[in-house]
């Protein structure tokens, strides 16, 4: 804060008509030396005597200022032990306040102006604007803005992230909500943007480099260190903070862009045009759309392209979730192909999937035909084996089976009914209980059970045994009775069959 005038005549009346020294009109005053020696400095007027007096540090300031000018961010604490250990006695804390007197002063640099033709030149940058919690996620929101640098019309879009495939969304989403493309892009060290950077050298991403040819604009970086060659935006995004993100609710990214659409629309695109203050910033870019690129018939394409592997499960994983996929498809390489919209997933260039995008974490997002195809098929499997295992031991079986389908019986349920009776009873009782079961017209495991039962009581051999599960919890498992309607029909055909 400056000084009152009378202050400083008051300084310089005391010391040089009354030869006060610094100490005491500081004191007198109550001001700090350093303020009265500046006040006199500036005057330029001659001073009577030496303003200060005599310090343990004089005979090291040589030595300092050297240091200083070759060093100038140098700390003070190294600063004091280079000094220290070449004899200084003074103490650290006073050794601090004194070197910050003597510390070179950057010097402050002069900006052109900088202007450009209207349709010449856009500014693109990041801004982040916190976090969204979606279900169990927590997604960062990055704001994409695009400055027209002579119109000052701004495009902003918000998305869950800054990875490259969004910042190529922002760029296709500005060049048609402008109806044209600028012939120059401004970008600083984004990693979206450049990928290695050695002084002079840069080396753009490629696939930046391939979305600049396809609409024919020329990527620019800006200087290192040089935040005014690109100020347009940096103010854009400030000016975005200030008066549209500030203290706003949404209830999630689509509603959010669609209220920052009506915001550049309304408010932002009413505010004075900095270049002709005569015109809104919208009259402006109704002028410049003018000069503005004539954009190509297809849109760049944005989508994420990710390699994934499908294990032994039906599903594959992208950006958090599992996504299903037909039971057909494991145990290979696919391809994801996502917008924001939705999720595709390829083999080779054939879809063999399609779902919505969940920005959410660690969900299973499942089409209910492939759940349903999966079941099927592993009941289908394990139907076949089993009949397959059986028919390899009885092959007198397969004419069961045949006829049991025919009447409609299920494939499933007889095939584990008569394996289950070929391992109580072996092969060779088993094989004349089915022929008896034929004979009698009777294709059904009931049939064969009934004959088995006859043939062991005929025998007088005891029943087969059953082993029972080691653990006492499934030894008690309760057991369904089978109804009985069953025999009685199998008896009566008996009867009949007598008769």
């Amino acid at each position: 804060m400056p000084l009152p005038p009378e202050t400083e005549a008051h300084i310089l009346r005391y010391h040089h008509a009354e030869r006060w020294p610094i100490g005491t009109i500081a004191s007198q005053l109550h001001l700090h030396r350093d303020t009265v020696a500046r006040v006199l400095a500036q005057a330029g007027l001659p001073t009577l005597g030496p303003l200060r007096r005599a310090s343990a540090i004089d005979p090291y300031l040589p030595f300092i200022l050297e240091t200083l000018t070759q060093f100038p961010r140098l700390r003070a604490s190294r600063l004091y032990a280079m000094v220290k250990a070449r004899g200084y006695p003074g103490k650290p804390d006073h050794f601090r306040h004194l070197i910050a007197r003597h510390r070179p002063r950057p010097k402050s640099e002069a900006y052109l102006r900088l202007r450009t033709l209207p349709g010449e030149q856009m500014q693109v940058d990041w801004g982040h604007f916190g976090h969204v919690e979606i279900g169990r996620a927590r997604r960062p929101l990055m704001g994409f803005v695009a400055v027209l640098s002579w119109s000052r019309q701004i495009f902003l879009r918000f998305y869950l992230g800054a990875h490259m495939e969004n910042f190529l969304r922002g760029h296709v989403g500005a060049f048609a909500a402008w109806g044209g493309c600028p012939r120059v892009a401004l970008y600083d060290n984004l990693k979206s943007a450049v990928l290695e950077r050695h002084g002079s050298v840069i080396r753009f991403h490629p696939t930046l480099l391939a979305l600049a040819g396809h609409y024919r604009f020329e990527p620019r970086p800006v200087a290192v260190a040089r935040g005014n060659e690109k100020g347009r935006v940096e103010r854009a995004i400030r000016y975005i903070r200030d008066a549209f993100f500030a203290g706003r609710s949404f209830k999630d990214v689509d509603d959010l862009n669609a209220q920052a659409e009506a915001w550049v629309a309304g408010p932002a695109g009413e505010r004075r045009c900095p270049e002709d203050e005569t015109l809104s910033v919208q009259a402006a870019f109704s002028q410049e759309q003018t000069r503005l690129l004539a954009l190509p018939g297809d849109a760049f394409p944005t989508d994420e392209i990710e390699p994934v592997s499908a294990g032994k499960t039906p599903y594959v994983r992208f950006d958090l979730n599992d996504y299903s996929i037909p039971h057909t498809c494991v145990a290979r390489t696919l391809t994801v192909a996502a917008s924001l919209e939705t999720v595709r997933i390829l083999d080779g260039q054939s879809v063999i999937a399609t779902h919505p995008r969940s920005f959410d974490r660690r969900q299973q997002i499942e089409r209910p035909e492939h759940i349903t195809a999966l079941v099927e098929h592993k009941h289908q499997a394990g139907a076949h084996r089993g009949t397959d295992y059986l028919i390899q031991a009885i092959p007198l079986s397969r004419e069961l089976l045949t006829q049991a389908n025919e009447r409609g019986e299920p494939l499933g349920r007889t095939v584990r009914a008569l394996t289950d009776l070929l391992e109580r009873y072996g092969v060779a009782e088993l094989e004349v209980a089915i022929g008896e079961a034929l004979a009698r017209g009777v294709p059904h495991p009931n049939a064969v059970r009934l004959a088995l039962d006859r043939r062991r009581q005929a025998s007088t051999t005891p029943p087969p045994t059953v082993t029972l599960p080691d653990h006492v919890k499934r030894r008690d498992a309760p057991v369904r009775p089978h109804t009985l309607n069953d025999y009685d029909a199998l008896l009566e055909n008996d009867h009949d069959d007598t008769d």
